[in-house]
């Protein structure tokens, strides 16, 4: 990236470290260039302008610049539209932000995936359970789509074969899209499966993508999850346990 400096770029605050006694780094999700890593100085001084503003889930337009690996945050200024979410809501942004962290590389911009991510977090902070749902099934499919790792699901992966719109087939991490067997725990039909190829589009809207995860919401959501793992390479998502053991006190 040039040295130049970068203003007026929207971004989401997805985790952040300590650095110093008053200095944190930041991971941001950027519209124009993907994931950065920058570094806020003195943003944990109680005088900073950076403390209210650099939290997750927030949108916000940023300035920033430098060469190195890790950039230096010059400005940030919070964009409103929404209050934080809280609760299952607030966790499963949480969620959203380690999925980009393990799956999408610094530098690689992902417009597209940026304003699904905006939309999801918008409908995080002001939507019931149910919505909650078909926004992450949603965005799930758009990330694994975006960086290359979601087969066509309008046809059988091995052997590119239409599908067919009654006959029911599974989602794979090792061979894609297949036809189901009677020991899978979840599968949707093919006029399922297509109905969300479409719905993935270049054309096609973030709210597209959600009302095509309504059909099978269930049965979706054990697949993808199957498949995220897989990708992260991990048994269960550090934010997944967290869910699990606070629904278990």
């Amino acid at each position: 990236m040039a040295t130049k400096r970068i203003g007026d770029e929207p971004a989401f605050v997805l985790h952040r470290y300590d650095w110093s006694e008053s200095s944190l780094i930041l991971e941001v999700f950027t519209r124009q260039f993907g994931r950065v890593a920058l570094v806020a100085r003195g943003a944990k001084k109680p005088s900073s302008s950076f403390r209210p503003i650099l939290l997750p889930l927030q949108p916000l337009h940023i300035a920033f610049g430098g060469d190195a690996e890790i950039r230096t945050l010059k400005s940030a200024e919070w964009q409103g539209g929404h209050v934080m979410p809280t609760g299952d809501a607030l966790l499963s942004g949480y969620y959203l932000n380690e999925l980009l962290m393990r799956l999408l590389a610094r530098d690689d911009p992902h417009p597209v995936l940026f304003d699904a991510y905006s939309a999801t977090v918008q409908l995080l902070a002001s939507q019931g359970t149910d919505t909650l749902q078909l926004a992450l099934r949603a965005f799930e499919l758009r990330l694994l789509r975006d960086i290359g790792l979601l087969p066509l699901l309008d046809a059988e992966t091995a052997t590119l074969a239409p599908l067919a719109p009654q006959t029911r087939y599974v989602l794979v991490a090792e061979a894609g899209l297949r036809q189901a067997h009677d020991d899978d725990r979840s599968s949707l039909t093919g006029e399922q499966w297509q109905a969300l190829q479409q719905a993935l589009g270049d054309n096609a809207l973030f709210s597209d993508t959600v009302r095509a995860c309504i059909p099978g919401l269930n049965e979706l959501k054990t697949q993808l999850r199957a498949l995220l793992h897989y990708h992260c390479g991990v048994k269960v998502l550090k934010t997944r346990q967290m869910m699990m053991d606070l629904q278990a006190l």
